[in-house]
């Protein structure tokens, strides 16, 4: 689960260059290291999606002001065909792109309200992008040499930030999964099983500002956690790593979407919430971000929308504001996610 939060944390920092499209050119660019980005194949998925978050105030706020990364990403896998945004009550949207790509909308309620009610509609298709092979054998010595060379425009992927500290339990996770000599894909994928079979998925063990050390210890928590877990070992290993905010079509909604297909075999059950999902994505040396899931143990596929990215969770919660009044007493979030 991906938790929303009401809380503003400001920041400056500078934009990473790219494409837009999950590779980014430079020195190190798939063609300089004699790395092919395969091209999309196989059948895309196309999925609407209804998310809607209602803040309900103890008593009636005089002034609220938002912002919202409610918008789906495109890129190598996915491109948003449309999406709409709207408020009760209703308000003037304004948008921009913050320092890390990702759409966002912005606005102010000045008027008495008791409840605020974003409703965000999109419609995304996705399909699944095989990762270049040949960034997957370099070993881990070897791509960290290439890191280093472009540790500037990945600076902010490779230091610990604001949810992501380093310790000693990290580091010691990183240099068992990460040895010089290893293969760089094949110790990802080592990583992302060990998550899945050594943690529990419990909702309510863990909070929004819950350490990654405390959910090392637990071994438990949901899919944000096992997310920042596997960033943090990461990012100790010298290997950029961003968080992702998104959605996943569970277990329950694939097979409402398939009730009335009839399939030869069925896909491993997906598990996420019922609000959004949360997963990692690797920089692959050749500018190719690897999409990992470490709460389902598999590479991210055309059943997961990208939302936003960041250092963290803080950088791509899907809301977040003030308000002038009272506490806020509920905050109820639901997602609805159909194939089409």
């Amino acid at each position: 689960m991906a938790r929303e939060t009401s809380r503003v944390s400001p920041r400056g920092l500078s934009p990473p260059t790219g494409n837009g499209y999950g590779i980014v050119a430079g020195p190190f660019s798939p063609v300089a290291l004699g790395v092919r980005v395969a091209l999309l194949t196989g059948s895309p998925m196309r999925f609407r999606l209804q998310h809607r978050t209602v803040y309900t105030y103890a008593g009636a706020a005089s002034e609220s002001f938002m912002e919202a990364r409610l918008t789906p990403a495109t890129d190598t896998r996915q491109q948003l065909l449309n999406h709409r945004l709207t408020t009760t009550p209703p308000a003037t949207l304004h948008g921009y792109t913050d320092c890390f790509g990702n759409r966002v909308e912005t606005f102010s309620i000045v008027q008495r309200h008791q409840e605020l009610v974003l409703e965000s509609e999109s419609e995304v298709e996705t399909q699944e992008l095989p990762v270049p092979q040949a960034a997957q054998a370099i070993s881990v010595s070897e791509a960290r040499q290439i890191y280093r060379g472009d540790r500037l425009r990945l600076i902010e992927f490779l230091l610990p930030s604001p949810a992501i500290p380093l310790s000693a339990p990290v580091h010691q996770l990183a240099n068992q999964f990460f040895r010089p000599s290893d293969a760089l894909g094949p110790a990802l994928l080592r990583l992302n099983t060990w998550i899945k079979e050594n943690f529990r998925y419990a909702t309510g063990s863990t909070r929004i500002d819950t350490p990654v050390t405390t959910v090392l210890a637990q071994r438990a928590g949901v899919c944000q956690d096992f997310a920042q877990v596997m960033i943090a070992v990461l990012r100790s290993a010298e290997i950029p790593a961003r968080y992702v905010t998104g959605y996943i079509e569970t277990e329950g909604q694939r097979r409402a979407s398939e009730a009335a297909a009839t399939a030869p075999a069925s896909p491993p059950p997906l598990v996420g919430a019922g609000e959004s999902h949360a997963w990692a994505e690797v920089f692959l040396p050749g500018g190719f971000w690897w999409p990992l899931d470490p709460t389902n143990d598999c590479v991210a596929g055309e059943r997961h929308v990208k939302v936003a990215v960041g250092r963290d969770y803080h950088d791509s919660t899907p809301t977040r504001g003030v308000f002038k009044g009272t506490h806020t007493r509920r905050l109820a979030v639901a997602v609805v996610m159909r194939r089409i």
